[in-house]
């Protein structure tokens, strides 16, 4: 049977793949699988159809890609966002260039690139900004030690940690703890 790749641009979480997936079937398509970024559904969709999955996913907040390139930068994205927010990094083994290499079955030079120059920063960056916010997010839960949310994160060190914390936020974690309303950004936003 033919399927039709839809790539999402703002999926970020468990909660935006359950969206996505109730869009898709209230719109009656039937979804075979879907993952940040990506929902696979079965047949070939005309353009009219297509228009109705953009229409109905732009309401949740979400925007169908059609570009390749785009398509490319939303699965950078969403694999980084996976693998910061919602899998274990401490149990990581390779990495991100490694990581996206293969998962996107491209060079990572030409996705460095890509990156670079059509968001105004390196993949580098973009993964360090979200892993600041993943530590925003251990520091006000409060269940970690610094030392312990350092390990997790992959850093080589709490000094590193700290370090790159103060660089992007202006604050230690320290500092950032013993905020009242502490800022964190929404990962769509990154």
């Amino acid at each position: 049977m033919q399927t039709t790749d839809l790539f999402i641009k703002n999926m970020v979480c468990p909660r935006c793949i359950k969206v996505v997936k109730t869009t898709l079937e209230t719109q009656h398509f039937t979804v075979q699988d879907i993952q940040l970024g990506k929902a696979v559904v079965e047949g070939t969709l005309t353009e009219q159809q297509l228009q109705q999955v953009a229409l109905g996913l732009q309401a949740e907040g979400f925007l169908l890609i059609d570009d390749k390139k785009q398509q490319l930068i939303a699965g950078i994205k969403s694999i980084v966002v996976q693998t910061v927010h919602h899998s274990e990094l401490d149990e990581m083994k390779e990495n991100f260039s490694t990581l996206l290499a293969g998962k996107l079955q491209k060079d990572y030079h030409y996705l460095s690139n890509l990156f670079s120059e059509t968001e105004g920063t390196t993949i580098e960056q973009y993964i360090i900004q979200q892993k600041i916010e993943r530590v925003k997010e251990l520091l006000v839960y409060n269940e970690l030690s610094l030392s312990e949310i350092s390990y997790k994160m992959g850093y080589s060190s709490v000094a590193h940690l700290s370090g790159q914390f103060k660089k992007v936020t202006g604050l230690t974690p320290s500092q950032f703890k013993q905020l009242k309303a502490p800022e964190r950004i929404p990962l769509d936003k990154l």
